[in-house]
C-alpha cells in the first residue's frame, strides 16, 4: 500500500511534506463534514491513484506488529505479531493531518465494523 500511496515520493504526503496542501489530495478532519466522499473529487498521486490520503482507512493484508530495527522491503508480517489485527493504512475522513501520511499504519480486528474504514478492489488488466 504505502509504495502505491507514495508513488515514487520520499516526502510525508505523496505530494510534499507540507500538510497544508491537503486538502487539495485528501478529505480529512478539516474538510470532510465527518463523512465519506466520491472518489476522484481530489487530486492524483504521480501514478494516477486517488484518495490515498484520507476518506476512509484501508484494509491491507497485512498483520500488524511492530516493523523489525534493520532495513527491509515489503514486510507482510513485520517483527513480532500479536493477536489478528490487520494494518490500515491511509487514514480517514475524521483524522488529523499527521494520522494520514504515507508512512502512518494503524490496526484494526478483522470483527470490528467502523463507518470510517474500507477497501480498495484491485484487478488486473490481461492483454
Amino acid at each position: 500500500w504505502e509504495y502505491a500511496c507514495r508513488a515514487g515520493s520520499t516526502t510525508a504526503y505523496f505530494f510534499a511534506n507540507d500538510p497544508a496542501q491537503l486538502c487539495d489530495y485528501a478529505w480529512y478532519r478539516k474538510n470532510s463534514e465527518r463523512k465519506t466522499h466520491p472518489v476522484r473529487k481530489k487530486k492524483p498521486n504521480a501514478w494516477g491513484l486517488h484518495g490515498m490520503h484520507g476518506n476512509v482507512w484501508e484494509w491491507c493484508a497485512d498483520r500488524y506488529g511492530y516493523y523489525p530495527y534493520k532495513p527491509v522491503t515489503d514486510p507482510t508480517a513485520p517483527g513480532r505479531v500479536k493477536g489478528s489485527g490487520r494494518v490500515t493504512r491511509g487514514g480517514s475522513w475524521s483524522s488529523r493531518a499527521r494520522e494520514i501520511r504515507s508512512a502512518q499504519r494503524s490496526d484494526l480486528e478483522p470483527f470490528n465494523r467502523e463507518a470510517n474504514t474500507g477497501f480498495r478492489p484491485v484487478r488486473s488488466v490481461s492483454d
